[in-house]
């Protein structure tokens, strides 16, 4: 490590990351105030960053351990993945989390005895002040993402005044079907001193809640109506419960004759949700009073567990399955690739060999699990700290934040590397870095057919280029009065010439039928006939009304 904690001098309030999660690793800190030493979360893989601290002060007794105490945020393996470890090599240092979370952790380590590893986590309650130590003071916030996940607020008292540090952990502002979102009014005045906080999304906004399941929904029917399946990758905990709620309550799948199946680490995370309904929000809890929350044979759409005598069967009709992100797909739809369809949650990856034989089927879906630029900069604004400290994100998007204006004109912000100490004074004088250069000056031209925007070359050390530029072609779109550009990727180019081809065989089907299909005034199955009574609406294909003029030669 570059750096590390000088045990011979005083500073009230320092922050060492062992991991802020820039690439692959989990998210690890560790947080000194005063004389205590606090492990907030640890997502390491390898904790032999942990334990190369101790070889460095062999003098000192305090560091037979490499904190005094272990909070975590919640149960996601890139927060809990070196929890089991740490526990093996150190199984005198106190663990910390809330109920639920102690509860979820086992399922991180499957393999291992769930009753021992349940009893490495020390339940501590929500919203209640708990001393852990003399002087030091732990109180948790639910803090929305997923069920047990909480912001983690440290107070330290000493004789000549308090501090404060909080750390959100993952959190979401929004409710969403199995968890509610944090709420700002129980954090609100608690006169922070140092926030931690994720930075998951940049600066990016995203469409309301709502607006994302029903896009999503959209898709998944009109797959179905294609007579495709439809296979969900994802993680073990969270998303793929939010899935299945989803499925079960949106209009487009209530009371439809479809089979949804679940496998692996997912189904198991469903039977540790369903230990956990008394801690799930009122809404959950009156649901499952009606029918069951997740398994149910009875109720359409039908939810079984995926065993592998199913595994034959699969595709003979149309049918969505759920699974671990890490999973062989391919064992899905080997019989027939061609009719099924891979959504993958939003800058997720799959293995290439998962995927080899339906490239051109594999499509991505933002259903967000964390809040976007703009609940980041609300909450920062609701707590009003003297520091920031940003994890949890790209280089490029942490980047985004902390050049800021709004931002770096009230506080002291900081986005440090692994391995580097954060010195946090409080109340004392702090000059603030320049903030890291993020916008370009370009030249635009207009010419009679065409307007051309010239931009720097430097805008292509950004690493985010590659994917921006993929293509060579970008998508323009007015946000206000600023013009956005976005690169087009080859799966939504992929994507696009399929949906073309759908909508050229529906219209080879309906030539011979007076409709919008053939009309000369849709264009992107939109009317543009002013007489029309759907002018400038969205329409079908196969409607009609009677402004109809039927095109001369049709594209079909």
């Amino acid at each position: 490590m570059p750096s590390t904690f000088d045990y011979g001098e005083t500073i009230s309030l320092e922050c060492l990351p062992y991991s802020v999660q820039h690439q692959d690793e989990g998210v690890c800190l560790l947080i000194r105030m005063g004389p205590h030493r606090i492990l907030l979360d640890c997502g390491l893989r390898d904790i032999t960053p942990l334990t190369s601290e101790l070889t460095k002060y062999p003098k000192c007794d305090r560091s037979k351990l490499p904190a005094d105490f272990v909070i975590i945020s919640h149960a996601h393996s890139d927060h809990a993945d070196g929890l089991l470890k740490l526990h093996q090599v150190f199984p005198l240092l106190p663990i910390y989390g809330s109920e639920v979370t102690s509860k979820l952790l086992p399922l991180n380590w499957p393999e291992e005895d769930a009753e021992i590893i349940s009893s490495l986590c020390q339940a501590l309650p929500l919203r209640s002040p708990v001393e852990i130590s003399d002087g030091l003071i732990v109180e948790l916030f639910p803090a929305g993402h997923l069920p047990g996940a909480v912001a983690i607020l440290l107070t330290y008292i000493n004789e000549h005044r308090s501090y404060k540090v909080l750390y959100t952990g993952d959190f979401f502002l929004s409710n969403s079907r199995l968890v509610e979102g944090l709420r700002l009014d129980e954090l609100r005045g608690i006169d922070l001193d140092v926030l931690l906080i994720e930075g998951s999304y940049g600066t990016s906004r995203h469409p309301h809640r709502r607006q994302q399941e029903n896009q999503l929904a959209e898709r998944i029917h009109h797959a179905i109506l294609d007579h495709h399946s439809v296979i969900l990758p994802t993680p073990a905990l969270g998303l793929g419960q939010e899935l299945l709620m989803l499925l079960r309550s949106h209009h487009h799948f209530t009371g439809r004759d479809i089979d949804i199946w679940v496998d692996g680490k997912v189904a198991a995370g469903c039977d540790a949700y369903l230990a956990l309904l008394p801690h799930l929000p009122p809404s959950v809890q009156n649901f499952a009073k009606h029918q069951p929350l997740f398994w149910d044979e009875r109720v359409k759409p039908r939810v079984k567990r995926l065993k592998f005598e199913d595994l034959a069967d699969l595709g003979q009709y149309p049918v969505i399955i759920i699974t671990d992100i890490t999973t062989d797909l391919s064992k899905y739809y080997q019989n027939n690739p061609e009719k099924w369809l891979i959504l993958l949650p939003e800058k997720t990856e799959l293995a290439i060999n998962n995927t080899q034989t339906i490239l051109n089927q594999v499509e991505s879906y933002l259903l967000a699990q964390h809040s976007d630029g703009s609940g980041t900069t609300q909450l920062i604004h609701n707590l009003r700290p003297q520091h920031i400290v940003f994890l949890h994100g790209s280089r490029s998007y942490l980047a985004d934040l902390t050049s800021l204006e709004e931002l770096q004109n009230r506080y002291h912000i900081h986005s440090p590397c692994a391995g580097t100490l954060v010195e946090l004074p409080i109340g004392e004088t702090f000059l603030q870095p320049a903030p890291p250069e993020s916008n370009y000056e370009g030249e635009l031209t207009e010419l009679e057919t065409m307007i051309t925007i010239a931009l720097p070359e430097t805008i292509m050390a950004d690493p985010r280029w590659r994917d921006f530029a993929d293509t060579g072609l970008i998508e323009a779109r007015w946000q206000g009065e600023e013009l956005v550009l976005r690169g087009l990727s080859q799966r939504e180019l992929l994507h696009q010439n399929s949906i073309e081809e759908a909508r050229r065989k529906q219209r080879l089907q309906l030539s011979d039928i007076e409709c919008c299909a053939i009309c000369r005034h849709q264009r992107g199955q939109r009317c543009g006939n002013t007489a029309a009574p759907l002018y400038n609406f969205k329409v079908t294909l196969e409607g009609y009304c009677p402004a109809f003029e039927r095109l001369l030669t049709p594209d079909i």
